[in-house]
């Protein structure tokens, strides 16, 4: 069995700890989101159960990933922080009951599993931390479209003037 494939229910039982890091390469719609597939995702799970007696984990996730800036067209580093509290039900039905009975938007109903891949897990919430259109705060390189000067199109009344002469 992976080192990164736990039951879930068991895990939180146990109120289990696991971290760890993977490389972004390691990880692949993460990598294919990167500009160069370098750097890697730190993270932390801690198992339990929340106040209504629900299994629970905790998860943090932190690194760093090149995206290309959507602006100039260069890379872009960008810092991935992140948590999440994780209350594993049983089934699809059972998370649509336990979402609305929780009515917490900073908790996430998902359905658990006996064989639960912690990898797959890490690289969703690193993929929700990053930005639709990445951008530098203030890019270095303008694009060479931004530089090129205006140019100044004759009116059309002023073309049929013109012609009128």
């Amino acid at each position: 069995m992976n080192a990164f494939v736990i039951d879930a229910f068991e895990f939180c039982r146990l109120k289990e700890q696991r971290n760890g890091e993977f490389p972004v390469e390691a990880l692949p719609r993460l990598a294919e989101e990167s500009v160069d597939r370098s750097g890697s995702v730190v993270w932390s799970l801690q198992g339990g159960k929340n106040l209504h007696g629900h299994p629970q984990m905790a998860l943090s996730v932190s690194g760093k990933i090149r995206l290309l800036c959507q602006r100039c067209l260069t890379p872009l580093d960008f810092a991935i922080d992140s948590g999440a509290v994780l209350v594993l039900a049983p089934d699809e039905d059972s998370a649509d009951e336990m979402d609305a009975l929780l009515a917490d938007e900073d908790v996430e109903v998902i359905v658990g599993s006996h064989a639960f891949d912690i990898r797959q897990l890490v690289e969703d919430e690193a993929l929700l931390t990053i930005p639709l259109s990445p951008r530098h705060e203030a890019c270095e390189k303008r694009l060479a479209v931004d530089s090129v000067p205006e140019v100044k199109k004759e009116s059309p009344f002023a073309v049929l003037k013109n012609l009128k002469k």
